[in-house]
């Protein structure tokens, strides 16, 4: 009802933040809703991709890969990048740290895509990986083995090789 009532883009994010973790009926319609209104304010777009990578929902992981390869979403937009991969595996612990180990995978692709485009993007993405340290020797293992792939690139730029190897060595 927040969401249906609200006149400014503040309170409908409100109620869109809220639904964005919820197995609710109206979710997908109010998450339809929302971009259909804001989809021409590119920072309110930024937005609702943030809100859907942050999402603590289980299947949060699958609905980042889909927004990845919605029209909206451009590599070569660096804003939309860390509003949606950013956001993912920086501000959702929980989903980017999934036992799976699929959050690595996930951002190691992204990292690799933006190396040639976008190396200090890139570079930026892959220090999200700087402290795998600290997690279980399971997680450890999983983060390590992405950052080895990113590290055995052929084209690796000078930016995404320091972070890579820097992290590696630590």
């Amino acid at each position: 009802r927040q969401y249906e009532q609200s006149d400014n883009m503040t309170d409908a994010q409100a109620a869109f933040v809220i639904l964005a973790d919820q197995y609710h009926a109206r979710r997908d319609d109010v998450t339809a809703s929302f971009y259909e209104r804001w989809q021409g304010d590119p920072l309110v777009l930024d937005k609702w991709f943030t809100i859907q990578a942050t999402s603590t929902r289980a299947d949060t992981l699958e609905r980042v890969r889909e927004l990845a390869r919605h029209p909206d979403f451009n590599l070569a937009n660096p804003n939309r990048v860390r509003s949606l991969v950013g956001a993912f595996c920086s501000g959702n612990q929980v989903r980017f740290h999934g036992e799976s180990g699929d959050g690595y995978v996930f951002l190691a692709d992204h990292v690799l895509s933006l190396n040639d485009s976008n190396p200090q993007l890139a570079s930026r993405m892959a220090s999200i990986f700087n402290d795998w340290r600290r997690y279980d020797e399971e997680r450890q293992a999983k983060i390590q083995t992405q950052l080895s792939r990113i590290a055995a690139s052929d084209s690796l730029s000078k930016d995404v090789f320091e972070i890579v190897n820097r992290a590696l060595s630590r």
